[in-house]
């Protein structure tokens, strides 16, 4: 039976989650936000007045020209602190150095070969950044140009975001794990001068070869002058006279007290590609001042950042959460921050529970793919393991499927660590909603509520809003500090994406629903709806109910053509116990019945040894509902992992 009545672009939610946990006392207690009345004064004081709330805290900033005005809105565009000058790098290093913090703890990195840990104090991080910047200049490279960043998590990539920013370059960070090409294409898009990277890198043991990746892409990549080079695995690497120069060159006798150039408070801080359904990556481009006060104070906020912290985000600086909760939101905040250059399973799957026992993080952030994977690895791998140290836990990329957060609730934080599950994107800069752990009771599966100065709505497809309990568009409706600025050098496409649909609101390209106590749920891309008989259901729902069955590590829910239903429901499952089959199938269809109702049972069960992800752990349904379909694969696979797990299901499938 269709629902004819219901407004386009609304969507019916399946999927009912009573649990809650509140926050612990004692971490209630010496929380930075410390109950809901507190949050809820904050919350009003930024939605009735937001230049007083947000000029409040810029002030903290180490402006040299003060701004003159801290909101000027012209949807789409905006500006904040109009006319005030500062440097990012400064508020990361220089005002703790003058606070007298530079003995602290800034960066504690672990390598992926067993044995290899560096450490930095903020005054030696504030030297390194130093001599970087000024080779830079001496290269020639100037305020406005961009320069690529493709390198290992080493220390050494933090320092050149910082020295980047330190003289006014605009950083594209490219993760690591990328291809030739698509190191050619972000290049020849952002116009780039200049190329960080090193002879290589390790992932799962094996040696990548960044500085011959590099050098294929400079064939196609004209506007590139130089090129710097960290010798990390000690391979052997062509170097190109006159372009080429090694990083221990770059910084020999250069000096550790390079002044920061002070910029405009809008002037791009940086670059970060995101990969697009037609193909061409979107150049997602931030700015200054705003970006950074928004890291930071989401970091406080969040996280509950204290003085002896040390904060470990498992993410990429190739991704935003790399820079916002790696590099600029901590350094900001003046935390300790600890990085791990490998893979969670190498060399074996229990290396981040013997980091967390040998380096003692007390924050833990991560996606919930990483999580699903500790799931299936199997619990033998953290026997003996003392996760003491940890306080808190966090989740970062899509939303958490209700088992896992149970999981990570029980298994990683022992029942006692608030878990606070975060929703944002590359384009809103930093966190949007999450709970705060001092006050928010959580849900399984939900970010909760929004930060103080995000004010979210959900809209049909008219942008009229939808009773609560309905799913619908997510959009915001004020500007905030961290918000994307553009699509670098596409003012069409960017105004197209975010801007067109819901005219003066930002359109997340998210689906939502807020249940009765006002809490939000993601329910997946809008792209990701099903439409089966006239019903729109959400994948993430569907994939709940499956992973919540014991024999399911992961799965994911796609949309086949019908002819009788419009859409079929297919779904693509790994597991983590059970023999794949038709009994399996259908235990997992009346599982399915039983968690959510007829309307969700699939039609499709494909079993696979592996999804198709991209580097940073979101499964590609697009990918996937291809292969449903039975069509050939088109736009953007720049960002998928492994190629072969594609290879693998076009074979199963036929």
């Amino acid at each position: 039976m269709s629902e004819p009545h219901k407004p386009a672009g609304t969507l019916a939610s399946v999927m009912h989650e009573e649990r809650m946990f509140p926050p612990p006392r004692d971490f209630s207690s010496r929380a930075r936000i410390g109950s809901l009345e507190e949050y809820g004064r904050l919350y009003d004081a930024a939605r009735k007045d937001p230049e007083a709330f947000w000029g409040e805290r810029a002030a903290a900033l180490p402006w040299t020209t003060p701004y003159e005005r801290v909101l000027d809105w012209q949807p789409p565009h905006v500006r904040w602190f109009v006319g005030g000058r500062l440097n990012v790098s400064a508020a990361c290093l220089d005002r703790h150095l003058a606070a007298g913090k530079g003995e602290k703890t800034a960066l504690v990195w672990v390598g992926e070969p067993l044995g290899e840990r560096r450490t930095l104090t903020y005054r030696e991080l504030h030297a390194e950044v130093c001599r970087v910047a000024a080779g830079l200049r001496r290269l020639g490279i100037r305020p406005g140009e961009v320069v690529s960043i493709y390198m290992p998590m080493t220390p050494e990539l933090v320092i050149a975001m910082l020295a980047c920013a330190r003289i006014g370059a605009v950083h594209s960070v490219i993760f690591g794990g990328f291809s030739s090409e698509a190191i050619a294409d972000r290049n020849h898009d952002a116009r780039a001068v200049a190329v960080i990277t090193a002879d290589g890198g390790w992932r799962r043991g094996a040696q990548l070869p960044l500085k011959k990746n590099v050098d294929v892409a400079l064939e196609k990549s004209p506007t590139v002058k130089h090129v710097v080079v960290l010798r990390r695995t000690g391979q052997p690497v062509d170097m190109k006279p006159g372009r080429d120069v090694w990083w221990h060159d770059l910084v020999d006798g250069m000096p550790a007290d390079t002044p920061p150039e002070a910029m405009d408070s809008e002037a791009p801080l940086f670059i970060l590609y995101t990969s697009g359904s037609t193909g061409k990556p979107k150049g997602i481009q931030h700015t200054s001042a705003g970006y950074v006060l928004w890291a930071q104070t989401t970091a406080e906020w969040v996280f509950d950042l204290r003085d002896d912290d040390l904060f470990w985000c498992t993410a990429d600086c190739g991704w935003i959460t790399g820079h916002s909760y790696v590099t600029y939101g901590p350094l900001a905040a003046g935390a300790s921050i600890l990085i791990y250059e490998g893979a969670p399973n190498a060399p074996h799957e229990g290396r981040f529970w013997q980091i967390v026992e040998e380096e003692r993080p007390t924050i833990f952030y991560t996606a919930p793919t990483a999580i699903r994977s500790f799931m299936k690895w199997g619990p033998e791998h953290l026997r003996g393991r003392d996760l003491s140290s940890l306080r808190l836990l966090g989740t970062v990329g899509e939303g958490i499927n209700p088992e896992a957060w149970m999981w990570y609730h029980e298994t990683i934080g022992g029942g006692r660590c608030p878990i606070v599950d975060t929703w944002w994107q590359t384009e809103t800069g930093g966190i949007m909603m999450s709970p705060l752990p001092g006050c928010t009771p959580t849900k399984p599966g939900s970010c909760t509520l929004p930060l103080p100065g995000v004010v979210p709505e959900i809209v049909d497809a008219h942008g009229k809003p939808v009773p609560r309990g309905e799913g619908g568009w997510l959009v915001m409706t004020r500007p905030w500090p961290g918000m994307l600025r553009g699509v670098w050098g596409d003012e069409e496409r960017f105004v197209d994406t975010y801007w067109s649909k819901v005219p003066g609101k930002y359109l997340a390209g998210d689906n939502a629903r807020q249940d009765g106590d006002g809490y939000y749920w993601i329910m997946g891309r809008i792209d990701d709806v099903l439409n089966v008989a006239g019903h729109r259901l959400s994948t993430i729902e569907i994939e709940s109910a499956l992973v919540s069955h014991p024999t399911v590590a992961e799965a994911a829910a796609v949309g086949r053509p019908h002819e009788v239903k419009g859409e079929a429901v297919a779904v693509f499952v790994t597991l983590r116990g059970g023999e794949p089959g038709p009994a399996l199938e259908e235990t997992l269809r009346k599982h399915v019945r039983q968690q959510i109702g007829a309307l969700a049972v699939p039609d499709d069960i494909h079993f696979a040894a592996a999804l198709p992800k991209t580097r940073s752990g979101k499964i590609m349904r697009r990918l996937l509902r291809d292969i449903a379909a039975g069509r050939e694969t088109v736009g953007d696979t720049t960002t998928l992992e492994d190629y072969t797990v594609l290879a693998n299901l076009r074979g199963n499938d036929e």
